[in-house]
């Protein structure tokens, strides 16, 4: 079984939405979707064959006030507004609704990943609890500390599943990926570095020390993994899809340009990825 792993990384999540445009113009499909934070949002898309929707949101929508900045801060808690991204634009009606009959009905496995802010857990929603027009998941899976507030799903708070399973490639594997694709949004070599916001989490308490504790061990976590993704890229079973460069964009960056090369950029290496694929069939791999 054929999976893709996403890890997110905010608007940096473009380069991962390039991939799936060139994969949705060739018909280039996987078995098992698992996503991160803004990777769940891209691969929840690519599902639904929305070529071009992901694009819209990094280039236009990431640009406004109303979804990013500090008068969302003064008004509702938050600098980004989840709401506005996952409600106001995607549900039916909105300005871009996710074609959700579609994302369900399509044959390949979709989860992603949430932490729990209380014990710091990992807790994997299939796409089968998801209901239409309320998109609580993907709100929780994109929720940044500090960015935003906790949200609140059945009485408990949820962060962004990258604290707990930043590259959640051992739930692929234990749900029987035996081909894993694992895209990231920067090159390898920078999630060995500590988080950037990481300084100020230290500086203002929180109600979830669990919380502080994830952030604080990320970078090591990711090490351990990316060693053990290296070790089975050698052997043939993962495919790593990294930008050579990110143009400067940091998480949270609004820069139109740097938005688009990093797309098409995503765009060739989505194009690299299924000529891969195909001479290993050819191969009898």
């Amino acid at each position: 079984m054929t999976g893709i792993i996403d890890v997110g990384g905010g608007i940096r999540g473009v380069f991962s939405s390039g991939i799936y445009d060139a994969f949705l113009d060739e018909g280039f499909t996987v078995d098992y979707c698992l996503g991160v934070s803004a990777g769940a949002a891209n691969l929840i898309t690519y599902l639904a064959g929305q070529r071009g929707r992901t694009l819209t949101f990094y280039h236009e929508y990431f640009m406004r006030k109303n979804l990013l900045g500090v008068e969302n801060f003064l008004k509702n808690g938050s600098f980004l507004n989840l709401d506005y991204l996952y409600s106001t634009l995607s549900n039916e009606g909105g300005e871009n609704p996710l074609d959700f009959d579609s994302a369900m009905a399509s044959p390949s496995a979709f989860s992603l990943v949430i932490t729990g802010a209380k014990d710091g857990k990992a807790y994997y929603i299939d796409k089968s609890k998801f209901t239409k027009n309320d998109y609580v998941y993907l709100k929780a899976t994109c929720c940044l500390p500090l960015v935003c507030k906790p949200v609140r799903i059945d009485g408990e708070d949820y962060y962004d599943g990258g604290l707990a399973d930043p590259i959640p490639y051992r739930k692929a594997l234990e749900d029987g990926c035996d081909k894993l694709i694992v895209v990231l949004t920067k090159p390898r070599k920078d999630y060995l570095i500590p988080l950037e916001y990481l300084p100020l989490l230290r500086k203002i308490p929180g109600r979830y020390p669990e919380i502080l504790h994830l952030a604080e061990t990320m970078h090591t976590r990711n090490k351990e993994a990316l060693e053990e993704l290296e070790r089975l890229e050698k052997e043939g079973k993962v495919i790593i899809a990294e930008p050579k460069d990110c143009f400067g964009m940091k998480t949270l960056s609004k820069d139109t340009d740097a938005v688009l090369k990093m797309y098409y950029q995503g765009y060739e290496k989505g194009l690299e990825i299924m000529q891969n694929a195909k001479c290993k069939m050819q191969n009898g791999e």
